[in-house]
């Protein structure tokens, strides 16, 4: 899929010089406002920054910080001379160089507890990426349903435009052999009117359908995007079977990445207070550090400095250093970290509890639905059969005479009401069903 979209990345451009219009497929629309969102890519940007802290949380834990430094400055007036350890007053100039190093030995487990949370964080940065993946693509399935539902009703009401416009024909050489009244041809222009409106209404609110879809894929406003249904009525429509939702919510639980997101923030929550409550314990630091000088008289008559090279090497000097902190009194800084991370721990526990639940009520939800919206296509598809069977009866009827205008109008808004909600229950089913698939554990793009 990576490298199809890649090569659909790398001619994408050229394509769209090449024609005006470019036609996508719903896998085709989700891969691209994935790889477009705004959203992922500030995550991606999150995500690396978790993984930097999660380099320094390790080198914190297993590698000392080491310093270095160097100066050089003249001393005019009264100073110690190195030498002889007495005040002198003559112009000096003095060279250092410094090299030190120290590492926790004991912090309360605080090095290791960093490493834990870091880690957790790295793996919440790739969960949260999965969700904001996910919610992309299920925001760009529904406004491209919507495309297609409107595409299909504005295509059924050019339909209906064309069969009113026969029938005012008709209606109008009936009025002039007397067949027909003067009412019911008004009766005709009035209908085939409000099919004009229904099909001005429809286009409009089609091309606000295909703005919202190109909004969410991150789409060029300004460039044309022609949308196709490109999965068969079998791929998309098929009857769902009755699912188990418990299973399908037990299973949810551990897959959700709601549910994994509070259950990590839950986990850090408590490594945080465990840290807490270990740096009530006293600190052990070891150090060490080496260092060596340079100085010379410089302008003083007489005075024959001592080779830099053979300073450096006897003036130099090293130390090893253990160091023990015990913490006494901080103004109870400490118990109040410690009462505040316990207050963080049981919030991101009822999180996680309530992030449980809701995904559990979600599921039966959407199982429920799916069910539903299965049963409301089949009856709407029968209903729609039996009108379309039912408007062609009277149309013909309506052009033998049979029944009125009125009557016609009647039948023809009924077929046109069918159609419409049989393609809003076919959407409605689909939507519904790669829902339930998404909890099953099937992400979007992979339906």
């Amino acid at each position: 899929m990576k490298r199809t979209f890649l090569i659909i990345t790398i001619i994408l451009p050229l394509f769209l010089k090449a024609q005006d219009t470019i036609t996508m497929g719903l896998k085709d629309c989700m891969q691209y406002a994935v790889e477009h969102s705004t959203k992922i890519t500030i995550q991606d940007a999150d995500n690396r920054d978790a993984q930097v802290n999660r380099r320094d949380a390790i080198l914190t834990a297993f590698t000392p910080s080491v310093d270095g430094g160097t100066y050089a400055y003249y001393n005019f007036g009264r100073s110690i001379d190195p030498e002889s350890n007495t005040y002198s007053t003559v112009t000096s100039f003095h060279n250092g160089y410094s090299l030190s190093a120290g590492i926790d030995l004991f912090n309360g487990f605080q090095a290791v507890n960093n490493m834990k949370i870091t880690k957790t964080a790295q793996m919440m940065g790739k969960t949260k990426s999965q969700q904001l993946e996910d919610q992309v693509c299920l925001a760009t399935m529904e406004a491209f349903c919507n495309v297609l539902y409107f595409t299909k009703l504005e295509e059924a009401l050019t339909a209906q435009v064309e069969t009113a416009e026969k029938a005012l024909q008709l209606a109008e050489r009936q009025e002039k052999l007397g067949q027909k009244s003067h009412a019911d041809v008004v009766q005709m222009q009035a209908d085939l009117a409000e099919r004009q409106y229904q099909l001005t209404n429809c286009h409009n609110r089609l091309n606000d359908a295909v703005i919202t879809l190109k909004d969410v894929m991150f789409w060029p406003i300004e460039q044309p995007l022609k949308v196709v249904a490109d999965l068969t009525d079998s791929d998309v429509f098929a009857e769902q079977s009755a699912e188990n939702a418990q299973s399908i919510a037990e299973n949810a639980k551990d897959i959700m990445p709601s549910v994994m997101l509070a259950e990590s923030t839950m986990s850090n929550a408590e490594l945080e207070l465990r840290t807490s409550r270990w740096k009530l314990l006293p600190r052990l630091s070891l150090y060490g550090g080496w260092s060596t000088n340079y100085f010379t008289y410089p302008g003083l008559e007489g005075y024959t400095p001592v080779p830099f090279e053979d300073q450096f090497k006897n003036n130099r000097g090293e130390y090893v250093q253990l160091s023990l902190s015990i913490p006494i009194y901080d103004r109870l800084s400490r118990h109040s970290t410690i009462a505040r991370r316990k207050n963080a721990y049981v919030k991101a526990k009822a999180d996680y509890d309530q992030a449980v639940q809701q995904i559990e009520a979600e599921v039966y939800r959407a199982v429920a639905d799916c069910e539903g919206t299965a049963d409301a296509m089949r009856q709407a598809e029968t209903r729609a059969q039996l009108q379309e069977e039912a408007f062609a009866l009277n149309a013909k009827r309506f052009e033998q005479g049979l029944i009125s205008s009125i009557e016609y109008q009647t039948a023809s808004n009924n077929y046109l009401n069918a159609l419409a909600e049989e393609m809003n229950a076919k959407m409605q089913h689909f939507i519904k069903k790669s829902v339930v698939l998404y909890y099953k554990g099937i992400h979007y793009l992979e339906q």
